[in-house]
């Protein structure tokens, strides 16, 4: 095996195994030191990563924690690119005020807004009030 095949950009790798949508907002995130990699920040995008390192990063209000388990040649699809790493992510914390989306009265579709009445019904229910 050669060196090319065993290490890879880092902004490249997060893009590859699609936990970013664009390779932009990859070499953004890792710019501006919101990637550690086994701990320590990095702030260049052509960082060379290898299998076994691990990646530390927030994404979408949630910590994300991944281990690296090959290096990508392409941007396949999802099912190859969950495959190049391991997910030790902690579960995300639900807020306190976050209910879930089927919590509250059932409203049948195309009835239109609530009216004031029937919303101050809802915040009382939900515990709003």
């Amino acid at each position: 095996m050669d060196a090319a095949a065993t290490k890879g950009r880092l902004d490249q790798w997060l893009w590859h195994a699609r936990l970013f949508k664009t390779r932009t907002l990859a070499t953004r995130m890792v710019r501006t030191g919101k990637v550690r990699v086994d701990g320590n920040k990095i702030t260049k995008a052509g960082f060379l990563v290898e299998p076994e390192q691990t990646l530390t990063f927030r994404k979408d209000d949630r910590e994300r924690v991944v281990i690296i388990k090959a290096i990508g040649t392409r941007r396949g699809p999802a099912p190859e690119a969950q495959t190049l790493y391991e997910d030790h992510s902690p579960a995300p914390v639900q807020k306190a005020g976050d209910a879930p989306h089927t919590a509250g009265p059932y409203r049948p579709r195309g009835t239109g807004r609530p009216t004031k009445v029937e919303r101050r019904a809802t915040d009382h229910l939900l515990g709003k009030s």
